[in-house]
Parts: C-alpha cells; structure tokens; sequence
C-alpha cells in the first residue's frame, strides 16, 4: 500500500545517517501538510457565524492529526500494519467529516473545502498506489465541485484546486518518499549482501570440511566392520586397528589444519575492505603503512579491532575522514619481535564520552589483554583516536578445545 517497498516489521535504521534521512523526509512531508493547512484556515477568518467557525476548526484539526498520523507510518517501516491501517481509517474518516463540518464555512466567499481535498490528494500517493491516486483524485474533485455547487462557489475554482494543486502537491511529497524508499532497499540489500557472503562461507567450509572428513571416514568405518568379524585373538586386528588409529590421527591433523587456515586473517585485505567501505559512505580513507608485513597471529588479533573502529566511524561519527595506520614496531635494540600497533583517527566525534564511542570496544580490548596487548581510546578536540598493540609474535588464539 505504501510507497515504502521495506517490510512494516523492519527495525528502526541503525545507521545514523539513515536516521537522519528519515527524519529529513518526515520535515519536508510536515511542512507541505501544514501548508496545505493554512489555505482551509484562510476559510476561517472570512466566516462570520461563530458556530461554523467552531465546526470548521474542529474539522481542519481532526483531518490534519489524521493526515499527520498516516503520513508518519507511510514512512516508519516498523510501524504495525494494524497501526497504520487504523490511521488511514481515520483519514477515511475525518476526509468524510470534514464535508459536513468544513464546507459551509466561508460559503460563496472562499473555497475552504478545496482545499481540504487538495490535501487528501497531496498524501494519496503515500497510501497507495498510483492506480488509486487518480481514484482519490477523481473522488475528491467531483466532490469538490458539487459542494462549490451546493455553497455558492465556483465549480471550475474548486475543480482547479481540488484535481490541479492537488496533484501538484502528490508529486512534491511523493518525491522525497520515493528517495526514502530507495534508501531502505539499499540498506537492506547492504545487509542481505553481509548475510549472503557469510553463508557463502560457511558452506565453503562445510565442503572442505566433508571433503578432508568424508573419504577417511569412510574407511575407518570400513576397517572397524572388518575388525568386528575377525576372530578374538587374530593377529591381524592389531594391525588393522593401528591402521584405524593413523587414520583417524591423520583425519583431525587435516581438519586442524583446515580450521587453522580458516581463521587466519589477511590485514591487508581487511584495511583494502574497510577503505571501501568509508570511501562509499563518503568519508575520505587514508591508509599509512604496511599491513601485508603484520604477522599473522598478530593480523587475527588486530583485524577485529579494526572492523569495530570502522563500525563505530560509521554508526557514532559525523566524520569526514578517517586514518588508519599499521606499524609494525622493532623489538629492544632494534631486534624483531616488537608489537604490531594498528592506529584509526577520525573527525566528527560528538559530544558523548570516548569510552561510549562504541560498546564493542571493550571486548576488543578484553581479547587483546589475553595476548598481552593494550588498546587506547581517546578524543582529542573533535577528533577520536584509537590505538591498538599486541605483540607481534603472540599466537592468536581461536577459542575452546576444538580440533
């Protein structure tokens, strides 16, 4: 029904530069529903008779909280479908009101029901479809007419407000939701494309996985069936359960060493990725040093570090540019061994502490104490820094007692 094509029950944009645009559109959709308004609140001033006066105020109002509330959930996805649906209820509702309480006012004198109309037809495209746009359109023009028939106004200055600037105020607020829209289907596709390559690579894996596993266990099994029917005592079953034990010793040297290859990291790869992805939200990426030189043990315990800086630039920054920065320091007397330090500096910092800067620091800094290194976050004017080391010779752990 909406022109927004998200799900209703999406949540709320964590990108803050969604928000923002969110929050943009819904600015522009209140200013031309209020300026809508005021043309049926000229109506007001010319009546005399108190009594329409009261009545026409209380119909503007009604239909313009109505207009309000739809408006608002055409563009809020999350909002509950029986929510929205009941706001466009009561815009069914106050529209039809609004004929029995707004059109005598200011009769022969001012189109005050016009304009009305005008603004039912400004907020159809946010409701529905196109098809039902020129419906409401037609609707609401024939009956603009008819009440300037019935008042003693013109009919052809009531169809031109009605049907003309009517219309011309459906394009002016479809446009922005349109763009929303696109908006929120870029998000989503954003996201469906994180969660396709993360299933791409856990089903990479899994192949890997059952092509080291499958073809030695299938012998294993074999050669236990075997030992099973060989008689108590035979020589042979020593020598065929060895064979089982160099089978399954070999099959999880194998699995290990897939795991292990598995969670190696690639620095380089990661900072080339992460300067894509500021450079596309339009933040200017600098990269000083060479990543490619990080050890690998020191690479898997920086690369996580770096996504969270990135992430907090992104959601908690109104940044413009951003540093990053991977040395790989010389041990005592210039011997190797030294600390691998990585260093993310960025503008646009706001007002809030440096440690709320983004929560996922702390683990960050938790897992890089358990190798004996140290993570820094600091704001120095508007700038936020971010200073991470770990020994550049200390085996990155992967977790629990797997294979």
């Amino acid at each position: 029904m909406s022109t927004v094509t998200s799900s209703p029950w999406a949540a709320a944009p964590r990108d803050r530069r969604l928000g923002r645009a969110r929050a943009l559109v819904l600015v522009w959709l209140a200013t031309t529903v209020c300026t809508s308004l005021v043309l049926p609140g000229t109506g007001l001033l010319e009546e005399q008779r108190p009594r329409w006066v009261a009545l026409g105020a209380v119909g503007i109002a009604v239909f313009a909280v109505a207009s309000a509330g739809a408006v608002h959930g055409a563009v809020t996805p999350w909002t509950p479908p029986r929510t929205r649906r009941a706001w466009i209820a009561a815009l069914v509702v106050a529209s039809v009101a609004s004929l029995a309480l707004v059109a005598p006012v200011a009769a022969g004198r001012w189109a005050t029901w016009a304009w009305v109309g005008a603004g039912i037809v400004g907020v159809a495209p946010l409701l529905v479809t196109w098809r039902w746009v020129v419906v409401v359109a037609s609707v609401c023009s024939a009956a603009s007419v008819v009440v300037a028939g019935l008042v003693g106004g013109s009919p052809v200055q009531a169809l031109v407000v009605t049907g003309g600037i009517g219309l011309s105020v459906a394009a002016v607020n479809w446009a922005p939701v349109w763009m929303w829209a696109l908006l929120l289907d870029a998000d989503a596709g954003r996201d469906a494309r994180a969660r396709l390559a993360a299933g791409e690579e856990r089903l990479r894996f899994a192949r890997d996985v059952h092509d080291l596993l499958g073809h030695s266990l299938t012998v294993i099994a074999l050669k236990a069936e075997l030992v099973a029917r060989l008689p108590p005592g035979d020589p042979a079953v020593r020598g065929e359960a060895a064979q089982i034990q160099r089978l399954a010793t070999t099959a999880l040297g194998e699995v290990r060493q897939a795991v292990h290859a598995y969670r190696s990291v690639d620095l380089h790869e990661e900072v080339t990725a992460v300067r894509q992805v500021l450079e596309s939200a339009g933040v200017r990426c600098t990269v000083v040093g060479q990543a490619a030189d990080v050890p690998p043990d020191a690479a898997a315990r920086l690369a996580p570090v770096l996504r969270e800086a990135v992430t907090n630039v992104l959601r908690h920054s109104r940044a413009t540019w951003c540093r990053v920065e991977v040395r790989l320091e010389a041990g005592t007397d210039g011997a190797p061994g030294g600390d691998a330090t990585l260093t993310v500096r960025n503008d646009g910092v706001d007002a809030r502490p440096a440690d709320a800067h983004g929560s996922g620091l702390d683990g960050a800094a938790g897992r890089l104490a358990d190798a004996g290194g140290r993570l820094r976050v600091e704001r120095r004017g508007d700038e936020f820094w971010l200073r991470a080391s770990v020994p550049a010779g200390t085996p990155a752990r992967t977790g629990g007692d797997g294979p």
